[in-house]
């Protein structure tokens, strides 16, 4: 016998991302992302998918940039920490103990404590349920010396599916269809 079930959770493991965007001199923010994938290598494209009432889908369309930085596993609380706070209400570099520093080619801050950074103008927006799909062309893509020479691994989320991070979208998702 098959039941329902939530779909993403066979969608894991994904990698997570910290995606950065906002202006570092103004206003920035980091959002938590694992809807996050490479869709063309000539020219380098990656694909963000962002909520739609997120602050930082706000700050994409606003500066129509973002960074996509690429934690190690050690990053697990902080990673977990943006994903479950809005930049509406808390600042999402000084409250985990993240450190923005400027990035090369846009005005959106890199996190310093990650391994990797992927900068990105972004060239189209397409309208996905309740997210925003952001494509970005890679203008300028770097990395810690360890990570490209294989003396540290990125990998990451390696485990189930995060139930806590999506539960509440669920339950509510589940009591809007229900009548409740």
């Amino acid at each position: 016998m098959k039941i329902d079930v939530e779909y993403l959770q066979f969608m894991w493991p994904m990698r997570h991302f910290l995606v950065t965007c906002g202006d570092i001199n103004r206003k920035s923010n980091i959002i938590a992302v694992s809807f996050c994938m490479p869709v063309s290598k000539e020219p380098p494209l990656i694909a963000c998918a962002v909520g739609k009432g997120a602050y930082s889908c706000a700050l994409i369309e606003e500066a129509k940039e973002f960074v996509v930085n690429v934690p190690l596993r050690e990053l697990e609380p902080k990673i977990y920490y943006c994903g479950y706070h809005s930049g509406h209400e808390v600042d999402k570099f000084k409250e985990p103990g993240l450190t923005p520093k400027p990035a090369r080619k846009v005005k959106a801050p890199i996190i310093e404590e990650c391994v990797a950074h992927m900068e990105c103008k972004v060239i189209q927006k397409i309208e996905t349920g309740d997210k925003n799909l952001f494509i970005g062309e890679v203008i300028e893509a770097y990395a810690d010396e360890k990570i490209v020479k294989g003396k540290a691994k990125t990998a990451f989320a390696e485990g189930n599916f995060p139930w806590k991070v999506y539960s509440i979208r669920f339950k509510k998702e589940r009591e809007e269809r229900n009548g409740k």
